[in-house]
């Protein structure tokens, strides 16, 4: 539990909003508040000095993952502590096969919002990482996931097809109309991983919220994305891996090395030209897997390379993501979630890489 006898003065310059920066606020019984305490209330103070953030959000993440599927407790609590550590104080937990809920009775690690288990289709993902089912299961098994999670249903809406040798969309229309429509009738949001153009389209059209990396957005379906208001989190700290992962599979399957080496070399074109066309992004770092826990600045760093403002990308991972997943940021009576910085980040998001101190719960855990 947080110490509740000790009373935190932020002081500086507190972010409350892109356009809203105070000078102080105090965390007392391990909320936000504007008003000074009582003096007998804050006998204990403690003071931080800084430029403050709400808690940063990673919402493309994976507690529990490995790179063979769940892995046990303690290594889940050390890629939670390393977010932590990286000031990432909000995760949407984009898919994992582990039951992270023992995550929730700790105050000294980060909050989480699960999708629970990815679904996919038949030997079109990763072994060991998501319900493997057909078209015709698909609607049992998202409402299945959509009671499990805290409000998110992730699809694998495309993967390689070892028919063509590349890569393909996973479900008919009709599959994932009838299955979008049921995550919504039970109150959940929808979000697929699409690397590549095939499946957007049908998706889109369908009803989905989210598409995780949209690398194959075109000329032709980002105007459908704008339209729908349809959110993309790009993940680029992972899509850096595609040449990588194309050399690996040259031999066996050219036509998909080929095509994630075309979808790497346009990434940050397709970022930008979504972000232009109005298209909602957010920053996830798709940690969890192969990928190590702790990157949400260089994501924030590589949606500046990308062509997004500053302020822009500095949102997608503060006010703007904890509006989006509808989580509080610093207002007043909000979780003290916050993370101090010794710069302005707005200025340069590099900032970002060097929490001075991290606060979750109103306890300074850094």
């Amino acid at each position: 539990m947080s110490d509740q006898s000790v009373v935190l003065h932020v002081k500086g310059r507190v972010l409350v909003a892109p356009d809203d920066a105070r000078d102080e606020l105090w965390v007392v019984d391990g909320k936000v508040t504007y008003d000074r305490p009582r003096a007998e209330a804050a006998r204990d103070v403690r003071t931080i000095d800084g430029w403050t953030l709400p808690g940063l959000v990673d919402a493309h993440c994976h507690v529990g993952l490995g790179p063979h599927g769940a892995v046990a407790d303690d290594e889940s609590e050390k890629q939670a502590l390393a977010d932590r550590e990286a000031g990432t104080l909000l995760i949407r937990d984009a898919g994992s096969p582990a039951d992270t809920r023992w995550v929730d009775d700790r105050d000294d690690l980060p909050k989480i919002i699960r999708a629970g288990r990815h679904i996919a289709r038949t030997r079109r993902y990763i072994r060991g990482f998501a319900h493997e089912i057909e078209p015709a299961d698909l609607v049992a098994y998202v409402a299945r996931e959509a009671r499990r999670g805290d409000g998110w249903v992730k699809l694998v809406g495309d993967w390689i097809d070892r028919g063509t040798g590349d890569l393909g969309a996973c479900w008919p229309r009709d599959a994932v109309e009838a299955a979008i429509a049921e995550a919504h009738r039970l109150g959940a949001r929808v979000t697929a991983h699409c690397f590549a153009e095939d499946s957007l389209r049908d998706l889109v059209e369908a009803g989905i919220d989210c598409v995780e990396h949209a690398t194959g957005l075109t000329e032709d379906t980002i105007p459908l994305f704008a339209e729908r208001g349809v959110a993309i989190v790009p993940t680029l700290v992972n899509i850096a891996t595609f040449p990588h992962l194309a050399d690996g599979g040259e031999t066996k399957f050219p036509r998909w090395s080929a095509h994630m080496r075309r979808l790497h070399e346009r990434r940050y074109d397709t970022v930008r030209a979504a972000y232009d066309a109005g298209i909602p992004v957010f920053v996830g770092t798709d940690a969890g897997g192969t990928l190590p826990h702790g990157l949400v600045a260089a994501e924030v760093a590589e949606l500046v390379t990308a062509g997004l403002p500053p302020l822009e990308a500095l949102s997608a991972t503060a006010w703007g993501a904890r509006a989006w997943l509808g989580r509080p940021g610093l207002e007043e009576g909000a979780p003290a979630d916050l993370v101090v910085y010794e710069q302005d980040p707005r200025t340069d998001v590099r900032v970002l890489a060097a929490p001075r101190r991290v606060v979750l719960d109103g306890r300074v855990v850094r």
